[in-house]
């Protein structure tokens, strides 16, 4: 699907090269101001196509003045130019007014030294020049050459995907999708694992541990170095699960993490600030990162807070404190500021988030976070659900408007009055409110569909029995939990669509960010040190609490610690998944 995406660090510092048309290269020279460095700067544009309310243009910067080691560069527009998809800077934009950064690399620009960068605009009207430019806060000198014959008649396909190596507006389009030869290894060990071992999955980061790796496991660079390989001549995709907030995931014990409630400081300096170090690494500027940002960590400070039935201690101090907001805006804010990154935030998943009372004001926390500790929402690229959940991609046996005797399936003990029966109506919804918001137009979404295929002898292949509308939805529904609220080690669970890019509209790829066969947590108390308690929800015999209705957990048995290989688990996704290997 073609898109256009305002993205601020990567478009907007072409364009300052607004200032001529086709053919033609204008110059901005600056003078030297007293008391301050002498600085100065020359900008060469080229309009490369032109279309009717578009136009495509390349870009040279040069350093007239005293050597800079970073620049900032500052312009208004006269008109409604917007630059819709660019490369090699980072950019903000309010109203007509543009300030545009260097990347990590490009920063540095000796007397004489000069950055490329390249864009595609649009606009209505005319496309008027900017009248003043300013470099490092120094007025540049705003002599231009006037344009020669810019051309009128539109390319007979307008450029809609930038040169190899910059920015995509859906990273995953024609793209490979990197493959953890960890994880790969494990799959192709078990019984009829080869059959999948090659499928891409995320690189979980939950630990700080986890960004150097061990003797006997891979470290981030070490991720980022086999992908260099795996990627070849083409365009390659590393999928990151940036996952160790302060007081991580308040409601579920399983997954709770190495920092306490407060650590906000180490969090920051310890983890993001070490992960963004080595994403900027001009080394790794070929590959596209996608970082799913701090799963099951904001949804919970809605549902799971005083004053629902849900709530717990735990997920009321972290609403307090503060740490999840400011740690998710600190992450995208920092990792938003390199080129190549694009972030996806959790958006978690139908049957957590689908109600009325939860929806709206989930995708509000979502901006709010999108804008805490310097972030804007131009630093995220879109949003993930259902990740490491069971909820099937689309049911096709029961719909949200269908009724039974007249009454609705709202009704129905199974969907209990929620707006959604399934993960892509969800994701499709929620995008849609998040645009309404003022996130980006061309917003992308991602679902993990890694272990909601569901599929084995217990697939229904038709609507249930149409004696009410229990009958009716629990006869036909994919998804075989004992409740939607079950989301640990579930029983009868199967591999769901295989990744693939732009499969629905709105949709930019199916992933398979939970590697399938890695335990959600330990049937049983097991001491560790990575900080992950035991939860009952993991528990086969556990008769459940608010959250799942007080029903079983259907949880599979001898699970182990969250994160860690569980063979059995992962020969039930092979047997059940759909569609069927």
């Amino acid at each position: 699907m073609s898109r256009t995406r305002r993205t601020s660090r990567t478009a907007l510092l072409a364009a300052l090269g607004l200032i001529t048309a086709t053919g033609a290269t204008a110059t901005v020279l600056g003078a030297a101001t007293a008391g301050a460095a002498a600085p100065g700067c020359k900008v060469d544009y080229r309009i490369t196509n032109q279309w009717n309310t578009g136009f495509g243009a390349d870009v040279t910067v040069t350093n007239t003045g005293d050597p800079v080691a970073s620049w900032t560069v500052e312009w208004s527009y006269a008109g409604n130019q917007q630059v819709t998809q660019g490369w090699n800077a980072t950019i903000t934009q309010s109203g007509t007014a543009v300030t545009a950064k260097n990347l990590s690399y490009n920063g540095a620009l000796a007397t004489g030294g000069s950055a490329s960068f390249g864009f595609n605009g649009s606009h209505s009207g005319t496309n008027a020049v900017p009248a003043t430019f300013k470099l490092n806060g120094v007025t540049c000198n705003t002599t231009t050459t006037p344009p020669t014959d810019p051309p009128t008649t539109p390319p007979t396909t307008p450029p809609t995907t930038p040169p190899a190596g910059s920015r995509a507006d859906n990273p995953y389009t024609d793209a490979k999708v990197y493959v953890n030869p960890e994880w790969s290894a494990k799959a192709a060990a078990e019984p009829g694992g080869t059959k999948v071992a090659n499928q891409p999955t995320g690189v979980w980061l939950d630990r700080i541990a986890a960004i150097n790796g061990s003797a006997t496991s891979m470290g981030l660079r070490a991720h980022l170095d086999e992908a260099l390989k795996q990627k070849g001549s083409g365009e390659l995709v590393v999928q990151l699960v940036v996952y160790n907030l302060p007081g991580r995931d308040c409601a579920a014990l399983a997954s709770n993490g190495e920092l306490g409630p407060t650590e906000i400081g180490r969090y920051k300096t310890q983890y993001i600030d070490p992960i963004a170090a080595i994403l900027a690494d001009p080394k790794y500027a070929g590959l596209r990162i996608v970082t799913t940002v701090e799963i099951d960590s904001l949804p919970n400070l809605v549902t799971n807070v005083s004053g629902r039935p849900t709530a717990t201690a735990n997920c009321d101090v972290m609403k307090a404190n503060g740490n999840y907001v400011t740690g998710v805006g600190y992450a995208l804010n920092k990792l938003g500021s390199i080129a190549n990154v694009y972030n996806y935030v959790d958006a978690g998943h139908h049957g957590w988030l689908g109600w009325d009372d939860n929806f709206g004001a989930s995708a509000e926390l979502f901006k709010q976070a999108a804008t805490a500790e310097g972030s804007t929402v131009a630093n995220v690229h879109g949003f993930i659900v259902n990740t490491a959940n069971y909820s099937a991609l689309k049911e096709d046996h029961f719909g949200i408007g269908d009724s039974v005797n007249g009454v609705s399936v709202r009704q129905s003990k199974w969907v209990d009055w929620n707006r959604y029966t399934d993960e892509l109506s969800y994701a499709q919804a929620m995008r849609a409110k998040l645009v309404s918001l003022g996130f980006d137009a061309g917003l992308g979404m991602l679902i993990d569909t890694s272990r909601n295929g569901w599929g084995g002898t217990a697939r229904p292949t038709a609507p249930g029995a149409t004696t009410n509308v229990d009958t009716y939805v629990n006869g036909g529904r994919y998804d075989r939990r004992i409740h939607l609220g079950n989301w640990c080690n579930q029983a009868g669970a199967g591999l769901g669509e295989r990744p693939q890019a732009a499969p629905a509209a709105g949709i930019d790829a199916y992933v398979w960010m939970k590697p399938p066969g890695e335990s959600d947590g330990a049937s049983k108390e097991i001491p560790n040190d990575e900080g992950k308690g035991f939860d009952r929800m993991c528990d086969p015999t556990y008769t459940g609490n608010a959250r799942n209705g007080n029903s079983m957990s259907g949880a599979l048995p001898d699970a182990p610690v969250s994160g860690q290989w569980f063979s059995a688990q992962f020969r039930e996704l092979l047997k059940n998944a759909h569609p069927a290997l």
